[in-house]
């Protein structure tokens, strides 16, 4: 190849270089389809959009809002707060406005006075758009003959458009169309109390570390923490119904805003972060209240039913629990006709102590939700002094639990008292209590405090032992001075020992050995001989003997009827006969397939 034609090859190739890099690179394609009238314009982008209205007495409405901080705020005809939705709406539909029809300026040149012919000489509306830093205005002008269309121009640029009518639905009528309707807004303030004037009445509501709710005034005392949420919840959920005027100079009185029949006061420590003034009901509609607030002017109508939880006193927010679970319990104490402690093990189960015996951790547990589940009925006196205890039956009381907590890891002398709770007179269907960390007194139910129990032994584990069929060797039965030992040869097999008689059903029997071994007491009902006949026990009495292939012998005697219809049980256990009363399932098996009839020898 000759260099002659290597430089013309050279040549061509950068020529079609440039020609693929300055043509291809930027030319694009036109837009398919009908044009946009706002080409360019990005909702996203727009710091502020103004539309303008011709009144009919010939004057011209503006509503402009402006958004800074990606926040939208209405700045005429007055500063308020805006609602984004309604002017981002509009802001997609002008983004995505296409015209059905275009008029170029050439077919324009047709028309004598195209401003008078098209609705631009008075325009319906005017819209002014502000993005990045460039404005642009759009006129609406007259529908079209069918009506479902309207003439568009944008000032500056030459032609019209003739677009969906649909537009003009999103355009403000006036300022309340893009004013914000949620009257109170609380994710948007910092507050750490509420102060509250309630027909002549005032209380303050003091949050602490944790959100923890307090009422400090008129008497320091605790709040209950959802009641309060709750509260403040309904607040949010008020929405304005009707701006009734803006003007400063109003006559509150009039609309029961001066004095206002409720008002809330939200502050951070001594600063006032806003108020809320709430009136009476317009002469129409009880279902609503004039209300306004600090900071943005006028009066407005709100739903009078979510002021209700602040309508009431100070009482609807103190907490009726006796004492919250903050933390686990680590131990609780029981004073009363005796004194003992339950105590959590490291293994989280439970301890009786002094008697050292195993707890029922699920009848501990029931305790702690008994207790931290009772609720005050009345708020009987709020600061009651030391001396006049005794008329509540509290100078010496009948029964008090300490709850205690421990840090975690920690047991023993470093446990925090949560709440030591004390119980006294009972009046009527009421029992006197108080916290001994308050000056108050309070009233409960007194069924739920004397369903409590008050005595170590009804703590201990209620699983009287555990063993399967395959560990038995036999059942010996003593009943009205007769025995019957049954012995067992393998499984649903059983057979009558030598020198007994009777009948057996072998699946009956081994049903009923599976139940003995998995005896558990419903609630323990005492400790020894002494008061066994005050529970229908008899020296013939029946008694089941569960023989166990080790050489253990098991104890199980049946009494009397207990008032919750299940049958008295007794059992020997470390010495000690102990009372209780029988799941039904075992006591009914066992007296249908374990019992000696009258007629057998």
């Amino acid at each position: 190849m000759t260099p002659r034609n290597t430089w013309l090859w050279l040549t061509l190739a950068m020529g079609l270089f440039a020609f693929i890099f300055f043509f291809e690179r930027h030319w694009r394609e036109p837009e398919a389809g009908p044009p946009r009238v706002l080409p360019g314009l990005d909702g996203a982008k727009v710091t502020s959009v103004s539309v303008f209205k011709e009144t009919r007495a010939g004057g011209r409405l503006e509503t402009r809002a402006d958004r800074s901080n990606s926040v939208w705020q209405l700045t005429h005809p007055l500063p308020y707060p805006a609602t984004a939705p309604a002017i981002e709406d509009l802001l997609r539909a002008l983004e995505q406005l296409r015209a059905v029809t275009f008029l170029s300026a050439t077919e324009l040149r047709q028309h004598t006075n195209t401003d008078e012919e098209f609705g631009f000489d008075l325009p319906q509306a005017s819209l002014l758009i502000l993005q990045d830093g460039q404005r642009r205005q759009l006129l609406v002008g007259q529908h079209t003959a069918p009506g479902d269309q309207v003439f568009l121009q944008v000032v500056g640029s030459p032609g019209i458009f003739v677009a969906d009518a649909a537009l003009l639905k999103l355009l403000p009528a006036s300022a309340d169309d893009w004013r914000e309707r949620a009257f109170v807004d609380l994710k948007q303030m910092a507050f750490d109390r509420v102060l509250v004037t309630n027909s002549g009445t005032a209380f303050v509501l003091q949050r602490g570390a944790g959100n923890l709710w307090r009422l400090a005034h008129p008497l320091p005392a605790r709040a209950d923490a959802s009641n309060v949420v709750a509260a403040l919840q309904s607040l949010e959920r008020l929405r304005v119904s009707r701006f009734v005027t803006d003007d400063p100079r109003a006559d509150a009185e009039s609309y029961g805003l001066q004095p206002p029949e409720l008002s809330l006061t939200f502050a951070r420590g001594t600063n006032v972060v806003t108020q809320f003034h709430f009136g009476k009901s317009p002469t129409n509609d009880a279902g609503l209240v004039f209300a306004r607030r600090l900071g943005p002017p006028g009066i407005v109508t709100v739903s009078r039913e979510p002021l209700a939880p602040w309508r009431a006193d100070s009482t609807s927010f103190r907490d009726r629990h006796l004492f919250t679970l903050t933390q686990p319990v680590d131990a609780i104490e029981v004073r009363g006709g005796e004194t003992f402690t339950l105590h959590r093990q490291a293994s989280s189960s439970w301890r009786v102590l002094p008697l050292d015996l195993p707890a029922d951790t699920e009848f501990a547990e029931e305790l702690i939700r008994a207790l931290s589940a009772m609720q005050v009925v009345e708020f009987t006196k709020d600061v009651v002094t030391q001396p006049a205890l005794a008329e509540f039956g509290l100078a010496t009381p009948a029964r008090q639990f300490v709850i205690t907590s421990a840090p975690a890891g920690s047991r023993g002398p470093t446990n925090t008292v949560m709440a030591e709770l004390a119980f006294g007179a009972t009046k009527d269907d009421k029992m006197y209590t108080r916290r001994t960390d308050e000056d108050s007194v309070y009233a409960v139910r007194a069924a739920e405090v004397q369903r409590l129990p008050t005595a170590a032994f009804q703590f201990r584990e209620r699983r009287l032992w555990s063993f399967s069929e395959e560990q038995v060797a036999g059942l010996t039965i003593h009943q009205s001075g007769k025995v019957r030992r049954l012995l067992r040869k393998g499984t649903n097999s059983w057979s009558l020992a030598p020198g007994s008689q009777g009948i057996i059903n072998d699946l009956a029997v081994e049903e009923a050995t599976h139940l003995l071994g998995e005896l558990s007491a419903v609630v323990w009902v005492g400790v020894g001989e002494q008061h066994l006949t005050d529970w229908g026990f008899k020296a013939d009495g029946l008694q089941i003997t569960v023989e166990l292939k080790s050489g253990d012998k098991l104890d199980v005697r049946f009494g009397g009827t207990a008032p919750s219809q299940f049958a008295y049980a007794a059992t020997s256990l470390a010495g000690q006969t102990w009372v209780f009363e029988c799941p039904p399932a075992v006591s009914e098996v066992v007296r249908a397939y374990l019992t000696i009839p009258a007629n057998v020898p």
